[in-house]
């Protein structure tokens, strides 16, 4: 019973990330992991 739950957070976790970058860069956002998220001057060179 604990690896079922175990796993179904691990799925969940994993789905909630897929699905926050999914969003991000259908937004445009270039340096997801970046604090300033496209603001900077560096902003073009985040590949």
């Amino acid at each position: 019973m604990a690896n079922i739950i175990a796993g179904a957070v691990i799925i969940l976790l994993l789905g909630t990330s897929i699905r926050y970058i999914y969003k991000e860069k259908k937004k445009g956002t270039h340096c997801i992991g970046c604090p300033m998220a496209g603001n900077c001057h560096k902003a073009g060179n985040c590949h």
